[in-house]
Protein backbone atom coordinates (compact mmCIF):
# COMPACT_ATOMS: atom_id res chain seq x y z
CA UNK A 1 0.00 0.00 0.00
CA UNK A 2 1.36 3.61 -0.53
CA UNK A 3 2.55 5.51 2.54
CA UNK A 4 -0.69 8.57 0.74
CA UNK A 5 -3.36 8.14 -1.37
CA UNK A 6 -1.49 10.30 -3.99
CA UNK A 7 1.43 8.12 -4.13
CA UNK A 8 -1.02 5.91 -5.95
CA UNK A 9 -0.52 5.89 -9.77
CA UNK A 10 -3.25 3.51 -10.61
CA UNK A 11 -5.79 7.18 -9.19
CA UNK A 12 -3.59 9.87 -11.52
CA UNK A 13 -3.51 7.26 -14.83
CA UNK A 14 -7.01 6.62 -14.08
CA UNK A 15 -8.22 10.14 -13.36
CA UNK A 16 -5.97 12.07 -15.92
CA UNK A 17 -8.39 12.21 -18.73
CA UNK A 18 -10.85 14.33 -16.95
CA UNK A 19 -8.24 17.20 -15.26
CA UNK A 20 -6.31 17.51 -18.44
CA UNK A 21 -9.17 18.30 -21.11
CA UNK A 22 -8.01 19.96 -24.74
CA UNK A 23 -10.17 22.93 -22.89
CA UNK A 24 -8.30 23.14 -19.64
CA UNK A 25 -4.99 22.41 -21.67
CA UNK A 26 -5.50 24.62 -24.16
CA UNK A 27 -7.98 27.72 -24.65
CA UNK A 28 -7.56 28.32 -20.73
CA UNK A 29 -4.04 28.65 -19.85
CA UNK A 30 -3.10 31.77 -21.35
CA UNK A 31 -5.86 33.58 -19.80
CA UNK A 32 -4.88 31.93 -16.05
CA UNK A 33 -0.74 32.87 -16.79
CA UNK A 34 -1.52 36.28 -17.61
CA UNK A 35 -3.35 36.60 -13.95
CA UNK A 36 -0.30 34.75 -12.67
CA UNK A 37 2.21 36.65 -13.71
CA UNK A 38 -0.06 39.70 -12.89
CA UNK A 39 -0.88 38.80 -9.11
CA UNK A 40 2.89 37.77 -8.68
CA UNK A 41 4.11 40.74 -10.36
CA UNK A 42 6.69 38.74 -11.94
CA UNK A 43 8.77 39.59 -14.89
CA UNK A 44 11.07 37.50 -17.11
CA UNK A 45 13.76 36.29 -16.96
CA UNK A 46 12.45 35.64 -12.89
CA UNK A 47 13.02 31.54 -11.89
CA UNK A 48 9.52 30.32 -11.05
CA UNK A 49 9.00 26.29 -9.52
CA UNK A 50 5.39 24.94 -10.26
CA UNK A 51 5.35 22.68 -7.68
CA UNK A 52 2.46 19.74 -8.27
CA UNK A 53 2.82 20.84 -12.31
CA UNK A 54 0.92 17.73 -13.65
CA UNK A 55 1.19 17.39 -17.19
CA UNK A 56 3.09 21.11 -17.01
CA UNK A 57 0.60 23.32 -18.75
CA UNK A 58 1.10 25.96 -17.03
CA UNK A 59 5.02 25.65 -16.85
CA UNK A 60 4.75 25.15 -20.66
CA UNK A 61 3.18 28.35 -21.13
CA UNK A 62 5.40 30.20 -18.22
CA UNK A 63 8.59 28.98 -20.25
CA UNK A 64 7.62 30.29 -23.41
CA UNK A 65 7.09 33.48 -22.09
CA UNK A 66 10.94 33.57 -21.00
CA UNK A 67 10.55 32.55 -17.65
CA UNK A 68 13.17 29.96 -15.74
CA UNK A 69 11.03 26.75 -15.02
CA UNK A 70 11.40 24.31 -12.71
CA UNK A 71 8.38 21.93 -12.96
CA UNK A 72 7.81 19.10 -10.02
CA UNK A 73 5.44 16.65 -9.27
CA UNK A 74 5.58 13.25 -7.76
CA UNK A 75 3.76 11.31 -10.78
CA UNK A 76 6.27 10.26 -13.73
CA UNK A 77 3.35 9.46 -16.34
CA UNK A 78 1.93 13.25 -15.97
CA UNK A 79 5.98 14.93 -16.27
CA UNK A 80 7.00 12.33 -19.24
CA UNK A 81 3.82 14.10 -20.89
CA UNK A 82 4.82 17.44 -20.15
CA UNK A 83 8.45 16.63 -21.03
CA UNK A 84 7.49 15.51 -24.54
CA UNK A 85 5.18 18.74 -24.84
CA UNK A 86 7.97 20.27 -23.60
CA UNK A 87 10.84 19.14 -25.97
CA UNK A 88 8.09 19.47 -29.27
CA UNK A 89 7.96 23.21 -28.66
CA UNK A 90 11.73 23.39 -28.06
CA UNK A 91 11.06 24.32 -24.34
CA UNK A 92 14.24 24.44 -21.76
CA UNK A 93 12.30 23.36 -18.24
CA UNK A 94 13.61 21.75 -15.42
CA UNK A 95 11.51 18.58 -14.50
CA UNK A 96 11.76 17.28 -11.18
CA UNK A 97 10.30 14.16 -9.99
CA UNK A 98 9.12 14.49 -6.22
CA UNK A 99 6.67 14.97 -3.69
CA UNK A 100 5.75 18.41 -2.45
CA UNK A 101 6.22 17.27 0.85
CA UNK A 102 10.01 16.79 -0.08
CA UNK A 103 10.60 19.21 -2.55
CA UNK A 104 13.44 22.00 -0.86
CA UNK A 105 15.99 23.89 -2.90
CA UNK A 106 17.16 26.94 -0.45
CA UNK A 107 16.59 30.37 -2.04
CA UNK A 108 16.65 29.45 -5.64
CA UNK A 109 13.15 30.73 -7.06
CA UNK A 110 11.36 34.50 -7.38
CA UNK A 111 8.06 32.85 -7.06
CA UNK A 112 6.10 29.45 -6.75
CA UNK A 113 3.00 28.31 -7.73
CA UNK A 114 0.77 25.66 -6.66
CA UNK A 115 -2.65 25.53 -8.84
CA UNK A 116 -5.93 23.83 -8.90
CA UNK A 117 -6.24 22.42 -5.66
CA UNK A 118 -2.98 20.54 -5.37
CA UNK A 119 -2.78 21.28 -0.97
CA UNK A 120 -4.35 19.68 1.28
CA UNK A 121 -3.17 16.12 0.38
CA UNK A 122 -1.62 15.23 3.91
CA UNK A 123 -3.65 14.17 6.94
CA UNK A 124 -2.86 16.56 9.53
CA UNK A 125 -1.99 20.45 9.37
CA UNK A 126 1.98 19.83 10.82
CA UNK A 127 2.21 18.20 6.96
CA UNK A 128 0.82 20.52 5.50
CA UNK A 129 3.19 23.09 7.09
CA UNK A 130 5.71 21.01 6.33
CA UNK A 131 4.84 21.92 2.67
CA UNK A 132 4.68 25.35 3.00
CA UNK A 133 8.18 25.35 5.08
CA UNK A 134 9.78 23.94 2.54
CA UNK A 135 8.76 26.81 -0.58
CA UNK A 136 9.08 29.46 1.78
CA UNK A 137 13.00 28.09 2.07
CA UNK A 138 12.98 27.68 -1.56
CA UNK A 139 12.23 31.51 -2.43
CA UNK A 140 14.34 34.22 -2.76
CA UNK A 141 14.03 36.98 -0.28
CA UNK A 142 11.14 39.02 -1.18
CA UNK A 143 9.88 36.09 -3.01
CA UNK A 144 5.87 34.95 -3.73
CA UNK A 145 3.98 31.98 -3.42
CA UNK A 146 0.77 31.54 -5.18
CA UNK A 147 -1.90 29.18 -3.74
CA UNK A 148 -4.90 28.07 -5.66
CA UNK A 149 -7.46 26.24 -4.37
CA UNK A 150 -11.19 25.52 -3.54
CA UNK A 151 -11.97 27.65 -0.24
CA UNK A 152 -14.02 25.70 2.72
CA UNK A 153 -16.57 28.50 1.91
CA UNK A 154 -16.81 28.03 -1.55
CA UNK A 155 -17.23 24.19 -1.17
CA UNK A 156 -19.80 25.05 1.67
CA UNK A 157 -21.70 26.93 -1.22
CA UNK A 158 -21.93 24.71 -3.92
CA UNK A 159 -21.60 21.30 -1.69
CA UNK A 160 -22.80 18.21 -3.86
CA UNK A 161 -22.77 14.48 -2.32
CA UNK A 162 -22.37 13.09 -5.35
CA UNK A 163 -21.58 14.30 -9.14
CA UNK A 164 -21.17 12.12 -12.70
CA UNK A 165 -19.31 13.40 -15.84
CA UNK A 166 -18.30 11.61 -18.98
CA UNK A 167 -14.57 11.95 -19.96
CA UNK A 168 -14.30 14.66 -23.16
CA UNK A 169 -14.36 11.72 -25.54
CA UNK A 170 -16.97 9.56 -24.18
CA UNK A 171 -15.23 7.15 -23.23
CA UNK A 172 -14.86 7.17 -19.63
CA UNK A 173 -16.91 7.52 -16.77
CA UNK A 174 -16.20 9.48 -13.52
CA UNK A 175 -18.56 8.98 -10.37
CA UNK A 176 -17.96 11.75 -7.64
CA UNK A 177 -18.91 11.20 -3.97
CA UNK A 178 -18.35 13.28 -0.76
CA UNK A 179 -18.85 13.63 2.63
CA UNK A 180 -17.93 16.25 5.22
CA UNK A 181 -15.69 15.15 8.13
CA UNK A 182 -14.34 16.15 11.37
CA UNK A 183 -16.51 19.57 11.52
CA UNK A 184 -15.59 20.79 7.95
CA UNK A 185 -11.52 19.87 8.09
CA UNK A 186 -11.85 17.60 5.20
CA UNK A 187 -14.00 16.19 2.52
CA UNK A 188 -13.92 12.17 2.50
CA UNK A 189 -13.63 11.37 -1.11
CA UNK A 190 -15.30 8.46 -3.18
CA UNK A 191 -14.35 8.34 -6.90
CA UNK A 192 -15.14 5.64 -9.70
CA UNK A 193 -13.70 5.77 -12.96
CA UNK A 194 -15.65 3.54 -15.59
CA UNK A 195 -13.65 3.26 -18.35
CA UNK A 196 -12.27 0.46 -21.09
CA UNK A 197 -10.54 -1.42 -18.66
CA UNK A 198 -13.42 -1.82 -16.08
CA UNK A 199 -14.18 -0.42 -12.77
CA UNK A 200 -11.82 1.49 -10.47
CA UNK A 201 -12.12 3.07 -7.18
CA UNK A 202 -10.11 5.08 -5.36
CA UNK A 203 -10.94 6.52 -1.57
CA UNK A 204 -8.91 9.79 0.19
CA UNK A 205 -9.78 12.35 2.16
CA UNK A 206 -8.95 16.49 1.24
CA UNK A 207 -8.15 18.45 3.91
CA UNK A 208 -10.22 22.17 3.45
CA UNK A 209 -9.26 25.28 4.32
CA UNK A 210 -11.25 28.70 5.00
CA UNK A 211 -9.80 31.85 3.34
CA UNK A 212 -8.30 32.91 7.36
CA UNK A 213 -7.18 29.42 7.92
CA UNK A 214 -4.90 29.60 4.97
CA UNK A 215 -3.49 32.94 5.84
CA UNK A 216 -2.61 31.79 9.59
CA UNK A 217 -0.84 28.78 7.78
CA UNK A 218 1.02 30.66 5.34
CA UNK A 219 1.90 33.08 8.08
CA UNK A 220 3.05 30.06 10.65
CA UNK A 221 5.43 29.06 7.45
CA UNK A 222 6.99 32.58 8.01
CA UNK A 223 5.14 34.47 5.14
CA UNK A 224 4.03 37.87 5.34
CA UNK A 225 1.75 40.52 3.27
CA UNK A 226 -1.00 37.54 3.18
CA UNK A 227 -3.86 38.46 0.45
CA UNK A 228 -6.48 36.21 -0.17
CA UNK A 229 -8.67 36.39 -3.73
CA UNK A 230 -11.73 35.25 -4.98
CA UNK A 231 -10.75 34.46 -8.59
CA UNK A 232 -7.07 34.50 -10.67
CA UNK A 233 -8.15 37.92 -11.72
CA UNK A 234 -7.98 39.13 -8.06
CA UNK A 235 -11.62 39.36 -7.14
CA UNK A 236 -12.39 39.88 -3.78
CA UNK A 237 -12.75 36.70 -1.44
CA UNK A 238 -16.54 37.20 -0.48
CA UNK A 239 -19.98 35.23 -0.52
CA UNK A 240 -18.97 35.03 -4.71
CA UNK A 241 -15.65 33.86 -4.76
CA UNK A 242 -15.11 31.46 -7.41
CA UNK A 243 -11.75 30.21 -5.80
CA UNK A 244 -9.45 30.63 -2.47
CA UNK A 245 -6.54 31.97 -4.22
CA UNK A 246 -3.47 33.29 -1.71
CA UNK A 247 -0.78 35.40 -2.65
CA UNK A 248 2.10 35.12 0.02
CA UNK A 249 5.42 37.24 0.48
CA UNK A 250 8.42 35.95 2.07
Amino acid sequence: MPAHWFDDDHLWNAISRFLFTDERCGNATGGEVDAIVKLLDVSHPAQILDLCCGVGRHSLELAARGFAVTAVDRTAAYLERARRSAAGKNLAIEFVQASMGEFRRPGAFDAAINMFTSFGYFASDDEELAVLTNVFESLKSGGRLMIDVLGKEVICRRFQPRSWQPSPDGTAFLLEERKVRSGWAAIENRWIVFDETGKHEFHFDLRVYSGRELEQLLVQAGFREVALYGNLNGGLYDHEAERLVAVARK
